[in-house]
């Protein structure tokens, strides 16, 4: 046999996927390039690895084999590379974040400097919906989760990183009055939500709880991404996280609807399960935030004040 540790790091992505589309997502590698590494692996075996059925790719028991193999044999490669530049004194190891789909805007400032200090570090980190990112926290899979909304019913410790500013945001085709009442106008918005589990829509319907407003739904997607180029096409409006549509702002794409008792000010937080032993990673990482997070909010988000 004569399989390459690129061709066990593809068919490892593809059984932990279930698909040949999203290993190749993840891998940024075209879906032709995954499907061909894949042919050239499966060849090398008298039993198959996967089958197809439908236009959906299984494992077979063998396959999930060999994928666990492939996966203890890349972990021996980290290993060997961690050892390497631990023997010269560098930090070296892997640092596994959990963030909710919009703290895409905030994580990697926090993130820039300190991995640029440390060649040795391997950054993990996986962009999700806020259910998640809770359970991936509770299951002790990651070092830290990035939250805008603390989770309930764990025993967590929290630093705070920026404040979290959420307004109804709407396209420039409308006109809107200073200080409009909330109840006076959202009965009769169209409204787009996030899916249920959304850290932005549990602080957008405790908003509508807390005024006693009823509400005419929209629709439901699933990424703030998604919201935005709803608001775009003039589909509706939305409560959204500041922090992702700084650009539409400036070039008046957008438009924030002045709302009384908006915007909804929560915090971006790192957390972690209380009485978790860090990594010397981990642990150097947390080290850094507490030493330049207020630098990094100064430089990288003084924009926020403007709102």
């Amino acid at each position: 046999m004569n399989y390459t540790l690129n061709q066990l790091h593809i068919f490892l992505k593809i059984a932990q996927t279930q698909s040949v589309t999203k290993a190749a997502e993840e891998l940024h590698l075209t879906q032709p390039a995954v499907s061909i590494q894949l042919k050239n692996f499966q060849d090398q075996f008298d039993i198959p690895l996967t089958e197809v059925v439908g236009r959906k790719i299984y494992i077979t028991d063998f396959g999930k084999e060999i994928a666990e193999a492939a996966e203890n044999i890349i972990n021996q490669v980290y290993a060997i590379n961690y050892k390497t530049l631990a023997f010269k004194g560098q930090l070296t190891g892997r640092l596994k974040i959990s963030v909710v789909s919009t703290g895409k805007y905030v994580m990697p400032y926090f993130l820039t400097d300190f991995i640029k200090q440390h060649n040795g570090v391997e950054l993990l980190m996986d962009v999700t919906n806020k259910n998640k990112v809770v359970e991936s926290l509770e299951n002790n899979e990651v070092d830290f989760a990035l939250v805008s909304v603390l989770p309930s019913g764990l025993n967590i410790e929290k630093l705070d990183l920026l404040q979290n500013k959420l307004y109804m945001v709407g396209s420039q085709q409308s006109a809107f009055n200073e200080d409009i009442r909330a109840k006076e106008l959202l009965g009769k918005l169209p409204l787009i939500f996030r899916e249920k589990g959304s850290g932005t829509r549990q602080s957008m319907e405790s908003f509508f709880e807390r005024k006693n407003i009823s509400v005419l739904k929209k629709m439901e997607l699933t990424s703030n991404e998604a919201v935005k180029q709803a608001l775009l096409a003039g589909l509706g409006y939305s409560i959204m996280p500041l922090i992702g549509i700084r650009n539409e702002l400036h070039n008046k794409a957008l438009q924030i609807i002045p709302i009384k008792g908006l915007p909804i000010i929560t915090t971006w937080s790192l957390v972690w399960l209380k009485g978790k032993k860090h990594s010397p990673v981990s642990g150097a990482f947390l080290q850094y935030l507490k030493t330049n997070k207020i630098q990094i909010v100064h430089d990288k988000f003084s924009w926020y004040e403007q709102y």
